[in-house]
């Protein structure tokens, strides 16, 4: 691991595209702002152009605008935002390079907090199991199991043919005792205090009780958004946020370049995995944020691990990783439900599942073994899986590099 490599990309990840008045241009590095940058004192307008990245933009302009207010009162800048969505850049407008100079350092302070915290996971290197026909229909049945899909639409049309069935039968008995039965009230007044009320046939009608409602998934916080999709199920290796083209297009071009180092590490032998059981990452059983199949290498060996190392050290190298990932030891493992992909009105910060009934029926499941063959570069938060590299191994079949548009 290389110290400080994430903090030095970090410090490039403005990129200056020029400093713009009507008589010169020139180039200033952000991560390089310091005393040979000089100051140009002019009259005339100057603007600098920052390549930051889409999903940083929120950040520089905080809340309701207010961070981007403050640094233009600060500096005495406008900031302006690209209209499409497609734009990464965005300009500093001033009367100096001094002003402009001192608001690209406030924006950079802006984004590194950001990246270092709120700024969310966009990618991570992965190995596919989706690849595998028969585990994708295991894991259908295992989401049908817990949700009674296979039932659900038998009860549904239990309830609502019953629904209709009860309907008349009240119907019916309310017409015959409309028509068959009569209520007499004989009213007998003594005086004009006391009033005797006699009912000489008062019909009664019985119903049978309620059954018990039988518990279904969502009484145990279970819903099918916190399944993960059995067509993007994988293993993942590194999570990264890569926040502008230049990154995606880097940690692409370090994909590539390292398939003959993870090809020797894995002694150029297929490495196959067995998958069983269940176990929960956070939180208890009761209280589950996260249930995955542990992760077992056939032979112990140790040659998945160490491919793995190869690819992770590589994205580190590279300045591609936080620091606070870099150290965290890898620990393989393929998630089944994720509390936190929940949708709807029910999520909430601290979010969990009651896993136990799960658990009883499926924590000693054999989900089979299966080849590791190939490793993926894929972003996240999209509708279908996006692979913008795939690396295959024991030997080389293809590499394909698919670039952000």
């Amino acid at each position: 691991m290389v110290e400080g490599s994430a903090n030095e990309l970090d410090g490039d990840t403005i990129k200056v595209a020029q400093v713009v008045t009507d008589n010169c241009n020139s180039t200033i590095s952000a991560g390089v702002l310091d005393d040979t940058v000089k100051p140009i004192i002019s009259s005339e307008k100057h603007s600098l152009s920052l390549e930051v990245g889409a999903s940083l933009f929120r950040f520089i302009k905080g809340k309701e605008g207010s961070t981007q207010k403050k640094i233009e009162e600060e500096t005495g800048v406008k900031i302006v935002f690209p209209s499409s969505k497609k734009e990464e850049s965005i300009v500093i407008e001033g009367i100096s390079t001094d002003c402009v100079t001192r608001a690209s350092e406030k924006i950079q302070a802006v984004m590194d907090e950001a990246i270092e915290s709120s700024l969310d996971y966009s990618h991570f290197v992965s190995l596919p199991l989706a690849i595998h026909p028969e585990l994708i229909d295991k894991l259908i049945n295992f989401q049908n199991s817990i949700l009674g899909n296979n039932d659900v639409s038998a009860d549904e049309n239990l309830e609502s043919s019953d629904s209709i069935e009860d309907t008349s039968d009240i119907e019916n008995k309310g017409q015959e005792l409309i028509k068959g039965r009569d209520v007499a009230v004989e009213l007998k007044v003594e005086d004009e205090k006391h009033v005797k009320v006699g009912l000489t046939s008062i019909p009664l009608v019985s119903y049978p009780p309620k059954s018990p409602r039988l518990p279904n998934a969502s009484d145990f916080g279970i819903d099918k958004s916190i399944f993960i999709k059995p067509t993007t199920f994988h293993l993942t290796v590194i999570m990264l946020k890569l926040w502008n083209k230049e990154r995606v297009n880097a940690a692409s071009g370090v994909l590539k370049s390292i398939s003959s180092k993870v090809i020797d590490a894995s002694d150029n032998q297929p490495i196959f995995i067995r998958l069983k059981g269940l176990d929960t990452m956070r939180g208890s059983l009761s209280r589950a944020r996260v249930l995955y199949a542990p992760v077992e290498e056939i032979g112990s060996e140790g040659r998945l691990l160490r491919a793995c190392q190869v690819i992770i050290n590589a994205f580190v190298e590279a300045g591609l990783v936080l620091e606070k990932d870099a150290k965290q030891k890898l620990k393989l493992h393929a998630t089944v439900m994720n509390a936190r992909h929940r949708k709807g009105k029910r999520r909430r910060k601290n979010d969990s599942f009651d896993a136990r009934g799960i658990f009883k029926q499926f924590g000693s499941e054999d989900w089979g073994e299966y080849l590791i063959c190939e490793a993926h570069l894929s972003q996240r938060f999209v509708l279908i899986e996006t692979f913008w590299l795939n690396l295959y191994w024991p030997q080389i079949l293809q590499t394909s590099v698919d670039l952000w548009e």
